[in-house]
Parts: C-alpha cells; structure tokens; sequence
C-alpha cells in the first residue's frame, strides 16, 4: 500500500513539473525576447530535446543573420532538423551552413551530417535515385576534405551501402530486358553493366543472365548462324566458371552447356552427311 501511495505521489510530481515546464516553454515560445529564446534554445538542445529547441531556432535564425551568433544558431537549427528526421530541411540547412562559414570549427562535422541527411533521404533501390547519387557527391566531397576524419570510416560504410543500391538497380534494370525477352537489349545492357561495374557483387548475376539472353538468341537462330553463337556459349559459360567455378547457377548452366553440345554435334553430323 505504502509502495502505491509513494508511486502517486511521484507521477502527481511528475505531473506537475511536466505542466510547468511546457508552461514555462510555451510562453518562451511566445515571447518577443530574442536573447530569451537563444538562451532556451541552447538550453534545450544542449540537453537533447531537439523539438523545443528547433522551434525557438527556427523562430531567431532570420533575426541572427549577420550577428557573431549566426553560425551557432544556423548549426544548432540543422543538427535539430538531423536529430528530429528531418533530414530534407537539415539537408538544405547544413549547406547553409557550410556556404556562410567554411572556415568554421564545425565545418567537418556539417559536411557529415549533410552527406548523412541525403543518405537517409535515398529511397529503395527500385525508385528514384536523385538522392542517392546527391549523397555519394555530398559524402566524397567530404572525404576529399579531410581524409583523416574520424567519421570516415562511417562515411565509407555508408558510401559502399549506396553504391551497392545504385549497382542493384541497374543491374535490375538491365536484367528487366531479359524478363520481356528484350534479349539484344539484355545483352548489351548487362554488358555495359559488367564494364561500369567490375568489381559489383553483382557481377555473376550479370554474367549469367547474359548467358541466358545469348542462349535463348543461340538456339532460335537459323541454321548458317547458330554454330557459330553457340560456340560463342561455350566461351561465355567457360568465363563465368573461371571467374566463379562455385557459381550458384552450376545446375543450370550444366544442363544449358549440355545442350549446347547436342545442337552442336547435330549440325556437325548434318553437315558431314
């Protein structure tokens, strides 16, 4: 009984103090009093509540401008939009920022952030990828600057988990030809893909759709020039095993192969007869 008097008595305390604290930050946040509001706003941000304090900064940024207390109120307004997720509005400030004070103390860390808001801004591989490739400039311009940074190795995670997705969606795309039997298309496109991307996890998956568009032409062509694209097969075959001789397409690519070898030997005995 005592235990739940005593929990009363702490969430009335509670309560209470939560009433007169939004009290105390809405008239702050009513208030004409500029110098009122900055110090309120570092207050908050300072101790994590990042919605209170990029209310009021937002409220005092416009009045600071060209005032020695602009770059702490500018930063504070973009790390408040970053830490609140909203990571379009802290794009854009923290490249305010970095435009007004490139020879600021918080320079490194600005360019950071605002490579690392376009990269929450990067949507699913299979939509636009404007902020994806916005994200990969923002983050190399950011490691040309300070190669010794102590969020590069961060920033370099975060760069191979974009250009992996930029990799996915082309190779995506180029695989779409094959799925509507666009076979040219099919190979020209993976084949582009293997030449911008050589070192892609997605290489082998390339290889082998390339294959099969080659296989499916190779086999529905007319006889005086099907020897000879089947025999181009077999070199593709041969390149994906020396490359990936534990390829994860093995069966298919063995059953393919073995076909090959039949049309062949039926064309050489016709033309032996």
């Amino acid at each position: 009984m005592i235990s739940l008097k005593k929990h009363i008595k702490y969430s009335f305390l509670i309560s209470v103090f939560t009433f007169f604290g939004c009290n105390d930050y809405q008239k702050i946040l009513n208030s004409e009093d500029i110098t009122e509001k900055y110090r309120a706003a570092e207050k908050y941000y300072n101790e994590g509540e990042y919605r209170r304090a990029n209310r009021l900064l937002d409220q005092i940024e416009p009045k600071y401008r060209g005032k020695p207390q602009a770059e702490r109120v500018i930063f504070f307004l973009a790390d408040s939009y970053f830490q609140t997720k909203s990571y379009l509005l802290s794009a854009y400030k923290f490249e305010d920022f970095t435009k007004s004070y490139p020879k600021s103390g918080r320079i490194q860390q600005a360019l950071f952030l605002e490579a690392k808001s376009y990269y929450h801004l990067s949507p699913e591989y299979s939509l636009d990828q404007d902020d994806t490739k916005t994200a990969l400039e923002k983050f190399q311009i950011f490691i040309n600057k300070f190669p010794k940074s102590e969020y590069l190795s961060e920033a370099n995670v975060l760069v191979v988990e974009l250009q992996t997705k930029l990799e996915k969606k082309d190779f995506e795309v180029s695989k779409q030809y094959y799925t509507i039997r666009d076979y040219k298309s099919a190979i020209r496109s993976l084949d582009n893909f293997i030449a911008e991307y050589p070192g892609t996890s997605y290489r082998e998956g390339a290889m082998y759709y390339e294959f099969l568009a080659t296989y499916e032409i190779a086999i529905n062509s007319v006889i005086n020039k099907q020897e000879e694209r089947l025999n181009d097969l077999i070199v593709l075959y041969d390149n994906i095993f020396r490359y990936y001789p534990e390829t994860i397409y093995e069966e298919d690519l063995n059953q393919k192969h073995n076909n090959i070898n039949d049309i062949l030997k039926s064309i050489q005995n016709k033309t032996t007869k």
